[in-house]
């Protein structure tokens, strides 16, 4: 049976005085779609490890794909803040879903719009934006996840176009995306961004399948086979690993929000059931170590909104650094994480089943804990920026 969306947003700081009438339109035109088109069938499409591509309309709709590409572009226009909100609210609903207008707006539209040509903005973004393409981002690589930079995917002059060949794994969106924004080596060792497109002869995205996590989002390869990519097609504005880590920075803002909507949801739903849930003659809730949890729970979403909300207005402002982004996302996801464990424990057997959002959003925050740089990477972006000395090598 589909599950009837009873979500109410915790509010203990009256944050939302913080928020402009726009925002909080925003934000309840992305929750009333979520509550009506996604929740009733997230279960479902997880369980059976499918990925609801009939959603992708929808997303285009509520403004889901590149909220902050200027309108002439086909984007809204947006502030950072309005970015994040609808991010809170799509992986509310689902991290995956949120994935997938993640890399759409982050890793597609912004590069193409930050790194790119004119007429590479005018054929790709408005068409991004409407979701008549879907893109995918390609960076990893089988061997090279924390280290970028020693990626051995390559492009070789060729006269009018590149060959590029090499392979990129867990890339999110990659099975239905019609176009790529990828990163290879060109000859002389530098990191290069360029368009590929689904049609290119020897470009194939091979599905990953049997995951515990991130059910109902697709995720693939991406592989290159001596791929001809015009020279059109490459990033005129960007070079070396600043391209993509740029992207990444897009990426981790949206993330830092939206994990925070999955800790809202697994909160909400354990107090509705530590109110309903009745043992020894009373409810649940009434016990100290379930107050306890709770109390925990909606103390740190708090500090997570109010560091989210600060980040908001920094990055609107365009002065937020790399360095506040990445604890940001790390803080909201472990937040999430500990959340959903302790969630989990105060439903008993039902926080295991499908009756309830909090064991899918478990298993999804285990995804999120560490794509867009890792749990352990953030901790030590965050201590080469307040101690100046670099622990990476």
């Amino acid at each position: 049976m589909p599950r009837t969306d009873l979500f109410e947003s915790p509010d203990y700081y009256l944050i939302d005085e913080l928020l402009s009438d726009e925002h909080k339109l925003i934000r309840q035109s992305v929750r009333d779609w979520v509550k009506k088109e996604l929740s009733p069938i997230i279960e479902d499409y997880a369980q059976r490890a499918v990925f609801p591509k009939q959603l992708l309309k929808g997303l285009a709709e509520i403004g889901a794909f590149g909220p902050t590409i200027p309108v002439e572009y086909g984007g809204a226009g947006l502030d950072y803040t309005a970015y994040g909100i609808i991010m809170q609210e799509l992986e509310r609903g689902d991290s995956g879903i949120r994935s997938t207008a993640s890399v759409q707006g982050s890793l597609v539209m912004y590069p193409i719009y930050a790194y790119g040509s004119e007429e590479q903005k005018q054929k790709y973004l408005p068409k991004l934006a409407l979701g008549e393409l879907m893109g995918c981002f390609g960076l990893t690589e089988p061997d090279h996840g924390s280290n970028p930079g020693g990626m051995v995917t390559n492009i070789k002059d060729a006269g009018d176009h590149y060959l590029l060949n090499g392979a990129k794994m867990w890339i999110s969106n990659a099975p239905f995306a019609d176009i790529a924004v990828v990163w290879a080596k060109d000859e002389e060792g530098k990191i290069r961004g360029l368009i590929v497109e689904r049609s290119m002869e020897g470009f194939s995205t091979p599905e990953t399948h049997n995951k515990w996590s991130l059910r109902a989002s697709a995720t693939g390869e991406l592989v290159f086979d001596n791929v001809k990519v015009p020279k059109e097609n490459v990033f005129p504005n960007v070079s070396g690993l600043k391209g993509p880590l740029g992207c990444l920075n897009q990426a981790r803002y949206g993330i830092a929000w939206g994990a925070l909507g999955a800790a809202m949801d697994c909160y909400d739903t354990a107090l509705r059931y530590a109110k309903e849930r009745v043992q020894f003659g009373k409810p649940i809730g009434s016990f100290q170590l379930q107050q306890k949890k709770l109390a925990e729970m909606i103390t740190e979403i708090t500090k997570g909104q109010l560091l989210v909300w600060r980040l908001g207005t920094l990055k609107s402002e365009n002065r937020a650094t790399a360095a506040q982004i990445s604890m940001a996302k790390r803080n909201s996801v472990e937040t999430a994480l500990n959340i959903a464990r302790e969630a989990r424990q105060m439903l008993g057997g039902m926080g295991i089943t499908g009756e309830y959002p909090i064991m899918r959003h478990m298993m999804n925050l285990e995804s999120v804990v560490t794509y867009e740089g890792t749990h352990d990477i953030h901790l030590l972006i965050t201590g080469m920026d307040i101690t100046g000395l670099d622990g990476f090598k």
